[in-house]
């Protein structure tokens, strides 16, 4: 029996015991807009578009390939990359999501001390925890950009190999870092200082003149690491895919110590498929573009400060206890964004569909009336 076949007829349904119901499409086909309860979360920067259309179906036609370790799948993924990149696939280094990606080079580079921005993405400062590698977290700028100069000066007093971890657009803030200002200190910076260039936000901020990518830096500096994911643009949050950009000398230190495993096979599909869907990536960042506008416009008509965001999310001021502004929401069916000390009078939004946000809009009003924000 065909594939096809085989999902159309009721022998799929009798195999997966659910009484003539095919259980696989029916999960491929649901919507990721809500979750069962019927809220709507806003808390983790997540694509509600869903996956591709032919990430989908490269899936289902993945099927056949499930009993097989994942290699075969992953090269032709390492390769779309280095061509979409201009490098070569010995410049590229896929992992189980960024955040691994950014265990494995804060894991092996940071041997002194390792120098973040605060707040941040704090998962990069936890991987230094079971070494003991000390972490310096150096306060963000009045605009709620990275700290560069602060940020050297620490570096400067270390005497070992160190590492300068940059989210930029940075998360919670949303907000970017001049792109000329991180190419001066990079190209002015010592052998023994490596930059961990988180780029899981690029596309969103592609519009903005001040902010370009540091891949340009790759073949010639085996310093600076570019990390990229599939989890935000292309909404494979949950299939766990990302990678890094680097120079070959870099990558195949960091390769030597990676499992050759860590990317499965479904993830491996879904993203082939995601490169070759030349409508995604516009489409996802028109659909962000008009959900934004909707939650700027309504902090703004309510005189509610917000950060500017580069971003699929923003972060805006709020009234009272962080806390009980969070379950508030909870409770009226959003799931709104955790609290980023030092930042506990603001709350991070996520954006979802324009539609959502207007509904989301709503609640803003109505929360302005009983002094919630």
């Amino acid at each position: 029996m065909e594939r096809r076949d085989f999902f159309q007829s009721g022998f799929a349904a009798g195999l997966l015991g659910l009484g003539g119901t095919a259980v696989l499409p029916s999960v491929l086909s649901a919507s990721p807009r809500r979750l069962a309860d019927g809220s709507v979360r806003l808390s983790s920067n997540e694509n509600p578009l869903g996956i591709s259309p032919a990430a989908r179906t490269a899936i289902v036609e993945g099927l056949d390939l499930a009993n097989r370790y994942p290699g075969a799948s992953k090269a032709p993924v390492v390769d779309a990359l280095a061509a979409k990149h201009g490098v070569a696939p010995k410049n590229i280094l896929m992992g189980n999501g960024s955040t691994e990606v950014n265990q494995m080079f804060v894991q092996l580079f940071a041997r002194v001390r390792l120098v973040t921005a605060h707040p941040t993405y704090e998962d990069v400062g936890r991987y230094a925890a079971p070494f003991a590698l000390p972490v310096t977290q150096v306060p963000l700028r009045a605009d709620y950009s990275h700290d560069l100069d602060r940020m050297k000066e620490v570096v400067d007093r270390s005497s070992g190999p160190t590492m300068v971890y940059i989210c930029n657009p940075n998360n919670p803030t949303a907000t970017v870092t001049s792109s000329a200002e991180i190419d001066s200190w990079i190209a002015s910076a010592p052998d023994n200082v490596y930059f961990l260039m988180d780029e899981a936000y690029y596309e969103y901020a592609e519009e903005d003149p001040s902010y370009w990518s540091a891949l340009k830096w790759v073949p010639d500096n085996p310093n600076v690491i570019v990390v990229r994911t599939f989890s935000k643009i292309f909404g494979m949050a949950g299939m766990r895919l990302g990678y890094a950009v680097a120079h070959e000398d870099t990558i195949g230190r960091v390769g030597a110590i990676a499992s050759y495993n860590n990317t499965n096979h479904f993830a491996c599909v879904a993203a082939l498929a995601s490169l070759q869907d030349d409508a995604l990536v516009e489409r996802s960042v028109d659909v962000n573009a008009r959900a934004r506008s909707v939650l700027e416009d309504a902090l703004d008509e309510l005189d509610i400060e917000r950060l500017p965001s580069r971003t699929n999310f923003l972060m805006h001021r709020i009234q009272g206890d962080l806390r009980s502004y969070i379950d508030r929401m909870k409770e009226r069916g959003w799931l709104v964004g955790r609290p980023f000390p030092p930042m506990l009078s603001y709350n991070r939004v996520s954006f979802a569909l324009p539609e959502d946000m207007a509904r989301f809009a709503e609640t803003l009003r109505d929360f302005r009336s009983h002094g919630y924000v």
